[in-house]
């Protein structure tokens, strides 16, 4: 499609939904939404703000509250913590707006780069995702795994995965509609957004440090995500596997000869029972780390037909300043 064909029409002034999914964020949520707001209305008389409460325990519920009694801003409360792929897809799926900016509830996002977004919604693109500069404010053991799960889920995907593009974007609404349209349980959303396509624009910026508290991203979490991720558009692992019993096969038959032909010509006994012993243990090794791997995909597949809702809510309250769709 032509640039000039995607950005005709594009109004100077969108409807803007902003989804911030919080999870315990008590402590940054006012002065965010204080600061969110104030940008917002900078830009468009039609916006709101979107914040999905996933399961928090803290005191989150009651640093929106304020927030409710006038216009601007909608409370999502999720019946558990079901994840924050699970929270922005439930943000994403009641926007209004004519374009969705996804962030988070913690301030290291950056919001002086909203203009410069919408500016590149403006100018034709459907997508314009921040890319950060560097990691250097994560532990060389993230910075590792994250250069690790990239390298391998790219190797076996469809489509590029951006390693340091995250949640922090701007979506006009046919991508956002485009993401609803998939039906999958097990979301990995930064592979979703490179799946979808449209045009995307990348702008560099630094994560600012958080305003207060702490990630509560585990390294259980983390890896559960990158598992998700790595099943969901990669069979590399599969594929690694099947290539590996290829190789084993190939080189048992050839030490199978070697023993036959040696005992033949030079009439040297057959290994015994160390061999024997030696090779069970490492081909048990490998036949259940295969079936994990297996199970990995099957658990996946599992998951998927049992089709259960992506998340459930307990509560909402609050309105936007963006006129509901007509019934």
């Amino acid at each position: 499609m032509n640039p000039a064909d995607s950005n005709a029409g594009r109004a100077a002034a969108p409807a803007i939904s902003c989804v911030v999914p919080a999870y315990n964020e008590a402590a940054n949520l006012p002065s965010l939404l204080r600061s969110l707001s104030a940008a917002l209305q900078a830009l468009t008389p039609r916006w709101e703000i979107i914040v999905v409460d996933d399961g928090s325990r803290d005191a989150t519920a009651e640093a929106v509250r304020p927030w409710l009694a006038e216009a601007g801003v909608r409370y999502l409360a999720l019946s558990r913590n079901f994840g924050k792929e699970a929270a922005l897809s439930a943000g994403i799926e009641h926007a209004r707006g004519d374009v969705v900016v996804l962030l988070d509830a913690d301030g290291q996002h950056p919001l002086e780069f909203l203009p410069r977004m919408l500016e590149g919604w403006r100018a034709g693109a459907d997508a314009v995702c921040a890319v950060r500069e560097s990691r250097s404010d994560e532990s060389w053991a993230k910075r590792l795994g994250t250069s690790l799960f990239y390298r391998i889920v790219n190797a076996g995907s469809p489509v590029p995965i951006p390693a340091d593009a995250g949640d922090f974007r701007l979506m006009d609404r046919r991508v956002v509609d485009a993401l609803l349209s998939l039906p999958e349980r097990n979301r990995f959303l930064k592979g979703l957004y490179a799946w979808v396509g449209f045009r995307t624009e990348f702008i560099r910026y630094q994560p600012a440090p958080r305003a207060s508290g702490h990630s509560s991203f585990s390294f259980a979490r983390l890896l559960a995500l990158a598992l998700t991720g790595l099943t969901a558009f990669s069979n590399l692992p599969l594929r690694l596997w099947s290539s590996l019993g290829a190789v084993i096969a190939f080189l048992s038959f050839g030490y199978g000869l070697w023993i036959i032909i040696d005992h033949e010509i030079n009439g040297s006994p057959v290994p015994g029972w160390p061999t024997v012993v030696v090779s069970l243990m490492f081909f048990s090794g490998v036949q259940l780390l295969s079936i994990g791997i297996l199970g990995e995909y099957i658990g996946r597949i599992f998951t998927e037909v049992k089709r259960r809702p992506i998340y459930l809510l307990r509560e909402q309250a609050g309105s936007g300043r963006i006129e509901p769709p007509a019934p």
